[in-house]
């Protein structure tokens, strides 16, 4: 029985029975709620074959679980079964399924593996190093002639590095992103009329950057994006038969999507039911991605059959709501910058009628403030902080962000948080709790592949005492004192561990162990822990002989299905209901991995594991990072984060800092770029150079020749836009109370962003 309200826009939607729909959203509007609903209508209608699935596809984990637990609820209700005729994933995770299934296609191994952001970081960096040690002049035409020797030499060491890095990101991701090889590349390059320095830069990059992948046999996620849009390209039955599969396709976030990722389920979608719903007010993400707003605009004007709006929210009081409106407004026809007009759009945002189920918090003026004071960073952070500590004693059932535009600036609120014992939640860097839970069951089921490793067997014991991961066991920091020969025995053997914590001495010791079956499976002659008896102090021998026990049952239980394994261990090693919840989703997992590859034994499913314990949140939905935080489990306490974090998050009250003229930029002559390097001639911004270079590069037909400065102008205009509505996605996680400042930077000449001027009257 369906227990649901629904307000009419949700309802419009409800109607939806087949073509593509194209969906604005604003924020707080219950979107996921509402494709939810959709997903479980369609499914409960009969259209669906036994074997067919609506796929919802979202772009981030955190929201996988969220329409899972949605949809399962909303088919229970309906007398149904409820995990049936759906299936939830991420973009990424997507195309992974698809790449998994036919590698071949994409010229890769069987068991190709997937490298997760550090190491692909770490790659890149060789490259660009390598690069800039090959090429040490390539760059000079670019630097400003101001520079005397030694500053020149200085940038040369100090400041050069970072932005090649941040070039060859940009390059090797666009390059990606238009399914363009380094070969590809090569041909284009060398067919040019002109040299185009800064593209033969990014070439070299990224050659090396996929020669060093290709050496490790492995992909990035790029990467699975690139091959999963190839192979379906290439095999016209696979396509069919996934098209068949999945007759209709649920798209939320679409506003970040990229060219390369609307093509992959543009191809799925080729019965034509296909709803895609974003908000284009809230892409954030265009500097740091492809991500390209225009994408969803475009296909709502002009590809959608049908176009709804979701534009009542029940989240801000209606003070927030007019300011957010009149930020729209504002933008539209009053912003002096002409190309900063279509930054922001309608759908306004709405209030709930009165019998909403989720009205609107009170309207209250007195609770918005923008706060026209000319502050040093310093003072901006102290005014803060007073104000946190008058309001929070009051309002500890209440919730409360400080919302910054980088995490250097969320850094220093820390510390002053810190320095006035303010309770406080660290959001700016992704919490790797579940990370090292699914790492810890991958490190003991790597050595039950490989008992007779020391090396494996020693992570095995961390894992087992916790140390990876956090423990309670006060023993962990306990200290050992190894008897020396001042204490009697002038012939006993001495230990090196004087003075460490047992547990790292055993781990140490299980290490250097030699032969692990004297220690597993000892004979009278060769007892491992009997001999190291004679040198360690007695905590040490007790913590392995305990530790003994518990490896030979592990080892006891690997003649169980890898899921059942899964779960064993995970009864031994965790109590808390998150980490539980994990490994039951990861025996799932390896189930299906291990059903899919008959032929698979512990070692290659361990291989498995590791692939996903170490990219788990790209593929599997169970990670609490990203916009999986729930600020309402922290309460009383100040979250610090920055705006792009807090995306999709409400708070009841929300700070809003550094909101200058720097940090958000309006195309003004008195405005900065970040992107625009000082020790850069004529302000040029390399990276969108170097990505204007590239696309000269594959010009067709009539020849467009690069014109430098161009790209510079165009980067300005696009990250002017995208600030925008980063101040719109900022001023819209307010419920209640909204306080915005700003500060006067750190040359002390940073003035209030436009819009603020605007909004402040």
């Amino acid at each position: 029985m369906n227990t649901y309200t629904f307000r009419p826009s949700q309802t419009d939607i409800l109607r939806y029975r087949g073509g593509k729909l194209g969906i604005s959203a604003v924020p707080g509007s219950g979107k996921t709620f509402t494709l939810s609903a959709l997903a479980a209508q369609i499914i409960s209608s009969g259209v669906l074959e036994t074997d067919q699935d609506v796929l919802i596809v979202t772009l981030v984990n955190s929201a996988v679980d969220n329409f899972s637990a949605r949809i399962g609820k909303m088919i229970e209700q309906r007398g149904l079964i409820p995990q049936l005729g759906y299936r939830v994933r991420t973009l990424h995770g997507l195309a992974h399924d698809i790449v998994r299934e036919k590698p071949a296609l994409a010229g890769l191994e069987e068991r190709f593996q997937i490298v997760d952001e550090r190491e692909a970081e770490f790659i890149r960096k060789e490259a660009t190093n390598a690069w800039l040690t090959t090429h040490p002049n390539h760059l000079d035409e670019y630097l400003s002639p101001e520079l005397d020797n030694s500053k020149r030499d200085w940038v040369n060491r100090q400041q050069l590095p970072d932005l090649a890095h941040s070039l060859g990101l940009a390059f090797i991701r666009s390059c990606k992103n238009l399914t363009l090889t380094p070969e590809d590349l090569r041909n284009k390059l060398d067919s040019a009329p002109a040299p185009l320095p800064l593209a033969e830069m990014g070439w070299w990059i990224y050659e090396k950057y996929q020669q060093a992948l290709r050496y490790r046999g492995a992909v990035d996620f790029d990467d699975l994006i690139a091959f999963a849009y190839k192979i379906l390209q290439a095999d016209p039955d696979y396509l069919a038969r996934l098209q068949y599969r999945f007759p209709y396709i649920l798209e939320d976030e679409a506003q970040d999507s990229s060219e390369v990722q609307e093509n992959i389920l543009r191809l799925l979608a080729g019965h034509g039911n296909w709803v895609r719903v974003g908000d284009p007010n809230q892409a954030i993400f265009e500097t740091f991605t492809t991500a390209d707003p225009k994408l969803l605009k475009k296909f709502i004007a002009h590809e959608a059959d049908h176009r709804n709006e979701l534009p009542v929210s029940g989240r801000s009081q209606q003070h927030i709501i007019d300011l957010a409106n009149y930020l729209i407004d504002w933008t539209n026809a009053s912003h002096p910058a002409p190309a900063c007009r279509d930054a922001l759009g309608i759908p306004h945002i709405q209030a709930t009628s009165p019998e909403d189920p989720q009205p609107n918090p009170p309207a209250d003026p007195d609770a918005i403030k923008l706060v026209n004071k000319k502050y040093t960073p310093e003072e901006e952070t102290e005014d803060i902080i007073r104000s946190i500590k008058k309001w929070l004693p009051d309002h500890l059932d209440s919730t409360i962000a400080v919302l910054v535009p980088r995490n250097t600036r969320g850094f220093e609120v820390i510390e002053a948080l810190k320095k006035n014992k303010i309770d406080y939640v660290d959001v700016l860097a992704s919490t790797n709790k579940t990370r090292v839970a699914a790492g810890a069951i991958a490190n003991i089921i790597a050595y039950l592949s490989d008992p007779t490793s020391p090396t494996k067997l020693s992570r095995a014991y961390q894992v087992y005492r916790k140390e990876i991961f956090g423990s309670d066991r006060k023993e962990d920091t306990a200290t050992v004192t190894t008897p020396t020969a001042e204490d009697g025995d002038e012939n006993k053997p001495q230990s090196d561990h004087k003075d460490k914590p047992y547990a790292i001495i055993a781990s140490t010791l299980l290490r250097k162990i030699g032969e692990v079956e004297n220690f597993i499976a000892p004979s009278p002659d060769h007892d491992w822990l009997a001999v190291i008896s004679e040198t360690e102090a007695e905590q040490v021998i007790q913590e392995l002989s305990e530790f003994k026990v518990v490896i030979n049952r592990w080892l006891s239980a690997v003649t169980l299905p890898i899921d059942q394994l899964i779960l064993t261990l995970a009864q031994e090693l965790f109590t808390d209901a998150a980490d539980l919840a994990l490994a039951h989703k990861l025996a799932l997992v390896l189930r299906k991995v291990a059903d899919d590859h008959n032929d698979w034994r512990l070692p290659e499913l361990t291989a498995e594991l590791g692939v996903i314990a170490r990219n788990e949140r790209r593929f599997i939905g169970f990670s609490s990072d990203d916009s999986g935080f729930n600020p309402d489990a922290h309460k009383g306490k100040v979250v610090v984060t920055t705006m792009h974090k807090a995306k999709g998050l409400e708070w009841d009250r929300v700070y809003m800092m550094s909101v200058n003229n720097y940090d958000f930029p309006s195309l003004q002559p008195y405005d900065r770029y970040i992107s625009e390097k000082w020790f850069i001639r004529n302000n040029l911004n390399l990276e969108a150079e170097a990505l204007a270079q590239l696309k000269t590069s594959l010009t067709t037909g009539e020849y467009e020749w690069y014109e430098e400065g161009q790209a510079t102008i165009s980067a300005r205009e696009d990250y002017s836009r995208e600030r925008l509505r980063l101040l719109y996605v900022g001023l819209t996680r307010a419920k209640k109370d909204l306080i915005v400042t700003w500060n006067t930077g750190r040359k002390g000449d940073a003035t209030p962003n436009l819009a603020l001027s605007a909004l402040m009257g």
